[in-house]
């Protein structure tokens, strides 16, 4: 009976493709990027600083636009739920039944969001910010001392709370996988996930709109950097 059980368990448990080819790259670019960004700010690197903190702004901005016309579980309409959802899927965690979920569950996708938002403010404002001895960030000329001030203390501030919501993040990825037996960081390496029932497919959009939006971003913030330099 019990090896009956385990081979239809077996039979009912495949690999599904989560996680497409793009998702993938832009979070550990992302993970690479702020690592050096912190570290660099630390090195007073702050040529290098600036640049990744530039190239963070495009990839948001590419995971912006991604998270509306990419694939299934990249889009934001998939996996961002509202409070009801969210009370929902927090009651039944503590029950043990908790839905599952292809992609981000809906506590993870608060964390999503809140990253994509501080990053996004972060790498914004870090355009604005001056060290006020010799660096300058390349849009400084733009705004106000007063806006200068404000937006460098905004600046230094962020990258605390950026750094907590890492942290908490990666909490919460240990969590899943020591407590719950939820592997989250395999399907974000390979792009697979093991699932349990008859699961769809998550349609996934094209490679070659990934690589176009990104074009855009990335050639978007060199156009606003280069117009003011």
């Amino acid at each position: 009976m019990a090896s009956g059980h385990t081979a239809t368990r077996e039979k009912l448990t495949r690999d599904v493709r989560v996680w497409d080819l793009p998702t993938r790259l832009f979070h550990w670019s992302l993970v690479l990027l702020v690592t050096v960004a912190v570290v660099s700010a630390k090195m007073d690197m702050l040529s290098i600083h600036m640049l990744a903190g530039e190239t963070i702004l495009a990839l948001v901005l590419f995971r912006l636009v991604w998270g509306v016309i990419g694939s299934q579980t990249a889009r934001f309409a998939d996996f961002v739920k509202g409070p009801r959802a969210i009370l929902a899927y927090l009651a039944g965690s503590r029950g043990g039944a908790a839905p599952a979920t292809l992609g981000h569950n809906p506590l993870g996708a608060l964390m999503v969001v809140a990253l994509l938002l501080a990053l996004a403010v972060q790498a914004g404002s870090g355009l604005f910010t001056s060290d006020d001895i010799l660096v300058d960030g390349p849009l400084v000329p733009l705004a106000s001392s007063g806006a200068v001030a404000t937006l460098g203390t905004l600046h230094r501030l962020l990258a605390d709370g950026i750094l907590i919501l890492v942290g908490l993040h990666v909490l919460a990825v240990l969590g899943y996988l020591l407590v719950k037996k939820d592997n989250l960081i395999r399907p974000m390496i390979t792009g697979r996930k093991r699932v349990e029932g008859a699961v769809a497919e998550p349609r996934r959009a094209s490679p070659a709109l990934a690589l176009a939006i990104l074009a855009a971003t990335g050639g978007l913030v060199a156009l606003v950097l280069r117009a003011v330099a």
